[in-house]
């Protein structure tokens, strides 16, 4: 049996039924963002590990190669990179496989742009990308592992929560996370 470690979280699942009113405001000059077409698995996995290191982003790691470039491949997934000055500043990836809804299934930033102010305007763009999509809705979930202004700049973005869930995550302890202490079962 995989040795694991007991994380204990409150996940907030949130959703929004109309785009905003407002276009997302206008990135500063050095920040672009570009869809990955068809992201390697060491790219997505250099993003995802990175952004997430702080936040217990565990599950995509779990996947082994194949199994996450099949993921990667799915055309209802894409992958769109914050540049600043040439370097990944963040990262969201949006899943439309429910046909109905559009699904922020990751949004975050390289930890030295976590409290630059560029969060709010790069989740507004992902927001409107979103949306341009087509789709009845839009979902996203955040957990208290998250960053703790993900919460209220969600909310702050047009999402409403709907629902809260206590979840129990078995980590394995393989993939070498810190876990803060406030989160051990």
């Amino acid at each position: 049996m995989e040795a694991v470690e007991r994380v204990t979280v409150t996940v907030t699942f949130l959703r929004m039924d109309h785009p905003p009113s407002e276009r997302a405001p206008a990135m500063p000059p050095g920040y672009q963002i570009v869809r990955a077409t068809r992201p390697s698995v060491a790219f997505y996995r250099y993003l995802y590990n990175t952004v997430g290191a702080d936040y217990v982003w565990w599950l995509r790691r779990t996947l082994d190669d194949r199994e996450l470039a099949d993921l990667l491949a799915e055309r209802e997934i894409s992958i769109h990179t914050l540049y600043e000055g040439g370097e990944p500043a963040g990262f969201f990836e949006l899943d439309a496989r429910n046909w109905t809804d559009m699904n922020l299934s990751y949004f975050g930033l390289m930890p030295r742009s976590v409290g630059t102010g560029i969060g709010y305007r790069f989740l507004r763009h992902a927001i409107d990308t979103g949306w341009s999509f087509g789709g009845k809705g839009m979902t996203v979930n955040t957990c208290t592992a998250d960053h703790p202004r993900a919460l209220p700049t969600y909310i702050r973005s047009g999402f409403r929560p709907i629902r809260q869930a206590r979840e129990n995550w078995n980590v394995p302890t393989r993939l070498g996370l810190r876990i803060p202490p406030h989160l051990r079962a």
